[in-house]
């Protein structure tokens, strides 16, 4: 299996149960934390390429929700939701994780037991 790298911030509830789950599985991961390392406009399109821009912009966080309506309206498209993505880390739904050329988005240990399970390809 390649290289997995789970994508957050590390006193994110969503983030440490995360890494929890795939400590408890003994599976290695790297974690890259957002608020140390930043993020890359780069890595941002990548991820809305795979994804889409309206999955990864959570706009159920408490960033968003803090954002003056001036500014969430500026939203518009990939590009708005990149730069405000890249300006507010905070406002990335978590984890993204990236693994064997696919993104996943949220926690969701149904899918992770998924691709996980030893029939797993």
């Amino acid at each position: 299996m390649n290289k997995i790298i789970v994508y957050g911030i590390p006193n994110c509830d969503t983030i440490k149960k995360t890494l929890d789950w795939y400590k408890k599985k003994n599976i290695d991961v790297e974690f890259h934390d957002f608020k140390k390392q930043g993020i890359t406009k780069d890595k941002l399109a990548y991820w809305s390429q795979k994804v889409g821009y309206d999955i990864l912009l959570n706009k159920k966080s408490t960033t968003w929700r803090s954002l003056p309506k001036e500014q969430q309206q500026k939203i518009i498209g990939e590009k708005e939701a990149i730069e405000l993505m890249r300006e507010y880390t905070s406002v990335i739904k978590r984890p993204v994780i990236e693994i064997n050329g696919n993104v996943l988005v949220g926690f969701n240990e149904d899918k992770y037991n998924a691709i996980f399970s030893p029939t797993a390809k």
